[in-house]
């Protein structure tokens, strides 16, 4: 929970369709709650969330969203 802790986060795009993709990249898609291309979401900077991004990173762009606490 080191992530969570640091209150650090990730905006996650979709960029490209999942048509066509491998099964398990499709569920690692669905997995950041992205359902459709252009489609954005907060996620918070885990191990978990890092593995499902850098598994279907040629689909993504992600940007770091840096919190003033």
């Amino acid at each position: 929970m080191a992530g969570s802790e640091s209150g650090r986060r990730l905006r996650v795009t979709l960029k490209k369709s999942v048509n066509g993709r491998l099964r398990s990249h499709r569920a690692c898609v669905r997995g950041l709650g992205l359902r459709r291309m252009h489609h954005s979401r907060v996620v918070e900077d885990t191990p978990c969330t890092r593995g499902m991004i850098d598994k279907v990173a040629y689909l993504l762009e992600v940007e770091e969203i840096r919190t003033c606490d």
